[in-house]
């Protein structure tokens, strides 16, 4: 970019657009989700319904009606046994059938995409504190060198001092065994 230009503006989110990130950002655990999806669908199905029952009032004399059949395409099974004949109707219908089969599938695999995102940051996370050899290594060595150091001790006569040492030595150690016997 030159000097003195304005960098290009963003896209502004429409409010539908903001409710949705909003919905899928709740979405964070399996409870979360179902909770947005089955919204979802029951706010489609029972808007369609409601909109089949005003626009195709012959075929769609009352809500439930309108409700079986917005069940119906919702859900792609289509029985067929009551069917919209105006245009408008099957218009309402072709909307119905893309939000069933698309829009809902869209809502499901983006949340599922969050579990699996989540899932391998916890991995990478888990993996990374996990003791390297490196520093198993660099542990060892330093336990060496203290153990060295306590048998000096030892042996220059501060017999008791050193075997308290020993004995901390030790329980450090079992606790570190103990920690990566559990993490293999």
């Amino acid at each position: 970019m030159t000097a003195g230009a304005t960098p290009p503006e963003m896209p502004h989110e429409t409010r539908l657009e903001r409710r949705l990130e909003t919905a899928v950002d709740r979405a964070t655990t399996p409870r979360g989700a179902a909770v947005v999806i089955a919204s979802a669908s029951i706010v489609i199905t029972v808007a369609s319904a409601l909109l089949m029952t005003i626009v195709d009032r012959d075929n769609y004399p009352s809500f439930g009606s309108g409700l079986w059949w917005a069940i119906q395409t919702t859900t792609t099974v289509g029985y067929g046994d009551n069917v919209p004949t105006t245009f408008a109707g099957r218009s309402i219908a072709a909307v119905v059938m893309m939000f069933g089969i698309g829009f809902l599938t869209v809502i499901t695999a983006s949340i599922t995409s969050g579990f699996v995102a989540r899932s391998r940051l916890e991995q990478k996370r888990g993996d990374s504190e996990a003791p390297t050899a490196e520093q198993l290594r660099l542990l060892d060595n330093r336990l060496e060198r203290i153990e060295a150091e306590l048998s000096e001790r030892s042996s220059s006569g501060t017999e008791s001092a050193a075997a308290g040492h020993f004995r901390r030595l030790e329980e450090r150690l079992d606790r570190i065994d103990a920690a990566l016997t559990r993490a293999s």
